[in-house]
């Protein structure tokens, strides 16, 4: 089952029903889930955690907020894919129940990426682009999310994951992968011109140097080796990546969309006063503010498009992730003896990765983005792993049987 499910990640991510559109006359991701579900249904096993409440109670204040917009017409593709992801996540967290299968997952994840970056890549050379803001800026091959922002979004929102493989003593196959993946990720990101996703770069890098007991000799090294990257990068995204801290030194347009991302807050706020119970409704900003382009805000988005019930529901599922993340740290401070093993650095990775969606949520739209779901599946099959773990150190009989039940799972 854990490859049926890496599976549809590539499916999700990479989309080659849009890159071949002679795919998407089979409607091949479709197929490929009603057999997904049909083999689940052979092996799912529930794990209870309250944060599956406040997703379902989230995607219950979507469809209100979209049967209740004016423009239901225009959300009917974003509330479509969002119950596309909710179905996905029930599927990891009924069928991944142990850190074996978690390990596989997330593995995979990353697998995934590295070849959707790759294609994406290639393309970029080949001479696919998106002309924008004066220069040539590297995307995605698929449509969906393969816009230079968005492109940019999905690599910083994964990033935390490589800490999780690359603490744990791996390979020298697997560094060599790692490190290969981390450098494809700051290759992509420095080609789409994203500010916002060059800006959660340097924010990841620097967190991480400063997370590491070799902080000052990699400090020394990156200082280093900044104005070699610097200037392997053409003199159009220079200017690009200069407009952060100094925007008189771009164009015009380049100021103005950087003011697009506060004006976001403000006109969400005001939709969120003109339509206080349920916002405009999920995907219609564009038509409900007459604007030809996004929130590029998460929070103006959050109040704009769902107003208070939706604000109410997302805020529930922070507090469920603060409240998995809690319980996970405090079960390991209780026991020292288990270590900084591979469930502690993935539960580290979800509440870096969490902060960085929240970060960026600042320059973009990311409410129905699918690392929301995703990424609290992985941390409640995480807290699951660690609690069992306790329960089999605390029971003698569950330790006898855990062979067992490990040959089940792994068979399953």
């Amino acid at each position: 089952m854990i490859w049926v499910l890496i599976g549809y990640m590539f499916l999700f991510i990479h989309r080659p029903f849009e890159v071949w559109p002679s795919l998407a006359e089979i409607h091949l991701e479709r197929l490929y889930m009603v057999g997904a579900l049909l083999y689940a249904a052979t092996c799912m096993r529930w794990i209870p955690n309250r944060q599956h409440l406040a997703y379902f109670a989230f995607a219950l204040a979507v469809l209100v907020c979209w049967f209740c917009s004016p423009w239901m017409d225009q959300g009917e593709e974003t509330v479509e894919n969002f119950l596309k992801v909710l179905v996905f996540y029930v599927l990891v967290v009924s069928t991944v129940h142990d850190e074996k299968s978690l390990r596989l997952v997330l593995l995979g994840f990353l697998g995934v990426m590295a070849v959707y970056m790759l294609h994406s890549l290639r393309e970029y050379i080949g001479g696919r682009y998106a002309f924008r803001m004066g220069f040539a800026r590297m995307i995605g091959v698929d449509k969906a999310m393969g816009d230079p922002n968005t492109f940019g979004a999905s690599i910083i929102y994964v990033l935390p994951f490589v800490v999780p493989f690359w603490n744990c003593q791996p390979s020298t196959f697997m560094r060599a992968f790692l490190g290969g993946y981390v450098s494809l990720s700051v290759v992509c990101i420095g080609l789409t011109g994203s500010r916002s996703a060059f800006v959660g770069l340097l924010l990841w890098g620097l967190i991480m140097l400063i997370r590491s007991r070799w902080r000052w000799c990699l400090g020394i090294i990156a200082l280093a080796c900044l104005p070699v990257l610097w200037g392997a990068l053409p003199k159009a995204l220079q200017n690009r990546f200069e407009t952060i801290v100094n925007p008189e030194v771009g164009p015009a347009n380049a100021r103005e969309s950087a003011q697009n991302r506060l004006e976001g807050l403000e006109i969400g706020l005001k939709l969120w006063a003109q339509y206080p119970a349920t916002g405009c409704g999920p995907g219609a900003w564009k038509i409900a503010t007459g604007r030809k382009i996004e929130s590029h805000n998460l929070y103006g988005q959050i109040v704009g498009e769902t107003g208070t019930l939706g604000l109410v529901a997302f805020s529930l599922i922070l507090l469920c992730f603060w409240f998995n993340l809690r319980n996970v740290r405090l079960l390991y401070r209780e026991h020292t003896e288990w270590g900084r093993d591979f469930l502690f650095q993935v539960t580290t990775a979800v509440a870096f990765a969490l902060f960085l969606m929240l970060f960026e949520g600042n320059f973009g739209h990311n409410l129905f983005r699918y690392s929301w779901l995703w990424y609290g599946g992985f941390l409640i099959i995480t807290r699951h792993c660690v609690e069992q773990r306790l329960a089999t150190a605390q029971d003698p009989w569950l330790g006898a049987s855990r062979p067992w039940s490990m040959a089940a799972e792994q068979a399953a």
